[in-house]
């Protein structure tokens, strides 16, 4: 990792939205999922809160992560690679002085972005049922509390205004929202929810500006391609658990194998070379050779 894995992740983001085209940021569940996007070619990384939610707690995302678990995950994030980390924040964790902290917390972090939904406290999943909104109104004041907060630091942090309406208020509904969101500031616009390819064509339709798009393995919206995307005029797409699920996939199948044969798979699914190379064991290793015999 070099220094601008850890500085101007803000900046580096904005640069590479400047350029135009779609920018593709697959979910990271915890800080070693996030050196393989980077291994993987990406330019951006997602710290999606299901995923950190999964791994830090073992739970489902029903807003059991509290805030300042959130931003040590997304601190572990910019410390482990060099892209620019977008950041699940949830929504803002109360009122506008825990959004105002979480702004402060999640810049401190060196955190490249953030998206805040209009959910209600508990929030949850956008993919599940039951999502309780707050009011257009209180949600954008939200919003406003975030923009505020970024310029009062001087921050230079990506924010993106989520909503969930889609699924329980449907696609007018949504729209709505957005257009409302993207007046209080904010620099992207998020209609979460997607399972769709008509939803995803309608939110390309109905809403100009950056916007980011996520989506869902398992989902007829997830065969879309991102050139198509593109060509709708998607700013972000997001893939929030591709990594995940073939993770949980994996590592099922090796601890069955491990169980019914009472060894493991021969030969291996990945090698000790492999894990060396993907946490960079090499470079730690020629730091701390060159201090030897500075202890004691």
């Amino acid at each position: 990792m070099t220094q601008s894995g850890l500085l101007n992740g803000a900046e580096r983001l904005r640069a590479r939205l400047d350029k135009g085209g779609i920018l593709a940021a697959p979910g990271a569940a915890d800080a070693l999922t996030a050196r393989l996007v980077q291994e993987a070619g990406f330019e951006a990384v997602y710290m999606t809160g299901l995923g950190a939610t999964a791994a830090r707690l073992g739970t489902p995302d029903l807003g059991l992560m509290t805030q300042s678990e959130m931003a040590e995950q997304a601190r572990s994030f910019v410390r482990a690679c060099a892209l620019p980390v977008i950041a699940d924040a949830d929504t803002g964790y109360g009122g506008p002085l825990n959004i105002r902290r979480t702004v402060q917390d999640y810049a401190l972090t060196g955190v490249a972005a953030l998206h805040l939904e209009d959910q209600e406290s508990p929030k949850r999943c956008g993919q599940l049922q039951g999502t309780r909104l707050v009011s257009r109104a209180q949600a954008v004041q939200r919003l406003e509390a975030l923009v505020a907060a970024r310029e009062e630091i001087g921050s230079r942090m990506v924010l993106i205004g989520r909503t969930d309406a889609l699924q329980p208020e449907g696609l007018a509904s949504a729209l709505e929202r957005a257009k409302a969101y993207r007046e209080s500031g904010v620099d992207l616009v998020f209609v979460d929810g997607v399972k769709t390819v008509a939803e995803v064509e309608g939110i390309a339709r109905g809403l100009e500006g950056p916007k980011v798009v996520s989506l869902v393995d398992g989902t007829e919206a997830a065969s879309l391609s991102r050139d198509s995307l593109q060509e709708m005029g998607f700013t972000v797409v997001l893939y929030a658990v591709t990594a995940l699920f073939a993770a949980i996939a994996g590592s099922r199948a090796a601890l069955a194998d491990l169980h019914s044969a009472g060894r493991p798979k021969t030969p291996p699914v990945a090698s000790y070379a492999d894990y060396a190379k993907v946490v960079d064991l090499e470079a730690y290793q020629t730091f701390s050779h060159r201090f030897e015999g500075l202890e004691g």
